[in-house]
């Protein structure tokens, strides 16, 4: 264990190690993402984790559905006031004390346990990189916000009035994501591209709002009549994050970035090829596919030739 993990410890009493938080949890909460935030260079990998991390425990609290839609709000509102450091005392532990029982999903149980752990590392973390990660989560958890106002009711179906307002989530809770990993990339990272911060902030969101994207295609129910309109878009939001890996020169970068998206063309390719019963059934990659477009990625050395074959094939 780190100094840092110690130091954890010792302030939080039972508090989760930092190495548990990036290892075991982490990886059981993040499934294929996990994959590429073991991939960047540790001064990336620290920010983005903890990012990550935030965001899945605010999105598990939004989402237990056992507890009424207010208290679920109340709980979102607490958790955001201590991302933004906000002193509570122990509430946190206190809301995660409440809300664990009811996770039925193991790896979330685990997560929602070391809510307060969590909120301590990013206490720990260098300045630059907290308000960088205290920025993204200030959207992200707007965006979760704004879905449970405007779902109020997860059992019934309920349209969005304009395209702009799934634009408006999209960006919020993904795009902005793109934006927070090139924002620190280049700050972290000397000559991270051969493009501009603003060509790459703007691909970066294109990027993760596309990726957002392929989540709510994937849960049909939610997203009718419009569908082939909004997957089209999806492709777009992919081919603009696979333009940008490929501007990336650093090649653990490329890969790490690559990656998502390459399972993104892979999601949209089964997607299209499901026709009409993608509209009754969740689709997924395997994740004995997910390894192996990772594998393929790591040993192709994350060359630009290879990641654009990969996407021709996997958008077959």
């Amino acid at each position: 264990m780190s100094a840092a993990d110690d130091s954890l410890d010792r302030e939080t009493g039972s508090a989760i190690s930092l190495s548990k938080l990036r290892g075991s949890i982490l990886a059981r909460v993040s499934r294929s993402f996990y994959l590429s935030i073991r991939l960047l260079p540790k001064k990336l990998r620290d920010p983005v984790a903890l990012g990550y991390l935030l965001a899945r425990a605010s999105d598990t609290i939004a989402d237990t559905t056992e507890l009424p839609l207010d208290l679920r709000m109340e709980n979102l509102r607490l958790l955001v006031r201590g991302i933004q450091g906000e002193a509570l005392g122990d509430a946190i532990v206190g809301l995660s004390a409440s809300v664990t029982p009811l996770q039925k999903n193991n790896a979330e149980r685990a997560l929602i346990e070391s809510l307060q752990s969590c909120l301590d590392w990013l206490g720990q973390s260098e300045v630059p990189d907290r308000e960088e990660v205290r920025a993204v989560l200030e959207q992200i958890n707007r965006g979760q916000v704004l879905d449970l106002e405007r779902f109020r009711n997860p059992k019934q179906i309920a349209a969005l009035e304009k395209s702009a307002e799934l634009d408006e989530y999209t960006y919020l809770v993904a795009g902005s994501a793109g934006e927070f990993w090139t924002r620190l990339c280049f700050r972290h990272l000397p000559k991270f591209s051969a493009r501009s911060e603003g060509d790459m902030l703007g691909m970066g969101k294109r990027y993760g709002m596309g990726l957002q994207l392929i989540n709510i295609l994937r849960e049909p129910e939610r997203f009718q009549p419009i569908y082939r309109k909004w997957r089209e878009k999806a492709e777009r939001g992919i081919e603009a994050g696979l333009e940008y890996a490929n501007a990336i020169r650093n090649r653990r970068v490329r890969v790490a970035t690559a990656l998502p998206g390459l399972i993104g063309a892979r999601t949209l390719a089964l997607l299209r090829n499901a026709g009409a019963t993608a509209l009754h059934r969740r689709i997924k990659v395997p994740r004995k596919e997910v390894r192996a477009i990772g594998a393929s990625l790591v040993f192709g050395f994350g060359g630009r030739s290879q990641i654009d074959s990969l996407y021709r094939e996997l958008s077959r």
